[in-house]
């Protein structure tokens, strides 16, 4: 028997020896592992603490397989698999890196997944009804979201951020199940940006998804409309400090003539202005004219929207 010819993804050779006329161990061929003891099997293997890579599991009965690396930080790494349609159900797979492996269609129902490692992981379709998902890590983005950004043609486009939306929802209901609203929430955001990809470029909805997404992070985000609220106020007070204010009989606004602290005093009031102005205060000391009568308004009506966006998202935030 000759020597396994799969070579993990940091270049070490499978120490296995190849099965009958196959050039790969029987970890690695592609052939349906039906054996009635392949979750001992699978478990004993990973107590040899070499990398479990690119094993091929597909359709394999793993139910309650327990993989946690016992007394130690690490778990288990069975990365870069093939676990398509693979009964997981019930398995403990706590802290165990899955990096790159395939679970579409993987039924993970009531798995341990406390502090796994799932990025890059193909997602779409697995079932995760009653899992424990506290500290799982997903990474930045999912493999569908990565290869739509790489796909050359629209349609490819078009199917993968359909995928990417599909799993993004799934993710999120087994979030809310697992009374992980943060995450559910980061997962909510994620679906709406897919969805607003597979919108038709130049519409309308588009645009106004778009706009949701920049104010509030769709609701999730409510730090965004906090930093707009302050962009807004000091856009306008800087063009009442342009323009001018009356403060009585006075005039302020910003000019060459005067001294530089005469000046920041000047702005400083401009600026409180178009707080009490945004905030739709109003205590009558300073009065806009001209055209910063027309800027109060527009600040006035920006800023009555706004105050009433930032109470809704906060109180979606607080209330999950």
């Amino acid at each position: 028997m000759s020597k396994c010819k799969y070579v993990c993804e940091n270049g070490i050779q499978c120490h296995h020896h190849s099965e009958n006329d196959s050039s790969l161990c029987y970890w690695h061929n592609d052939e349906l592992k039906q054996e009635t003891n392949l979750t001992h099997l699978l478990e004993q293997r990973a107590k040899d603490n070499f990398p479990m890579s690119g094993f091929q599991l597909r359709k394999a009965n793993l139910e309650g397989i327990n993989l946690v690396h016992g007394g130690h930080k690490e778990g288990y790494q069975l990365v870069n698999a093939d676990l398509y349609r693979a009964n997981l159900k019930e398995a403990h797979l706590f802290g165990c890196n899955l990096t790159g492996t395939s679970l579409m269609k993987a039924d993970l129902r009531y798995a341990n997944l406390h502090c796994a490692k799932l990025d890059s992981c193909n997602l779409l379709g697995v079932r995760l009804e009653g899992a424990r998902l506290e500290g799982a890590t997903w990474g930045k983005e999912i493999i569908q979201e990565k290869m739509a950004r790489q796909a050359k043609t629209q349609v490819e486009k078009q199917d993968y951020w359909q995928q990417s939306e599909e799993i993004y929802r799934n993710l999120r209901k087994a979030s809310e199940q697992a009374g992980l609203f943060e995450t559910s929430g980061h997962f909510f955001e994620r679906e709406m940006v897919m969805r607003r990809y597979l919108m038709p470029m130049f519409s309308s909805k588009r645009f106004y998804s778009k706009v949701v997404d920049i104010f509030c992070g769709y609701g999730e985000r409510p730090i965004r409309v906090v930093m707009f609220s302050l962009l807004a106020i000091i856009t306008f007070g800087l063009l009442y400090a342009g323009i001018g204010v009356h403060d009585g009989e006075e005039v302020l606004k910003w000019r060459t003539n005067c001294t530089f602290s005469e000046n920041i005093m000047q702005l400083l009031t401009c600026l409180y202005f178009s707080v009490v102005t945004f905030t739709t205060l109003g205590y009558g000391d300073l009065t806009p004219f001209g055209l910063s009568r027309f800027l109060a308004a527009i600040e006035a009506f920006i800023g009555s929207f706004t105050l009433a966006l930032f109470v809704v998202v906060f109180v979606k935030k607080m209330t999950r």
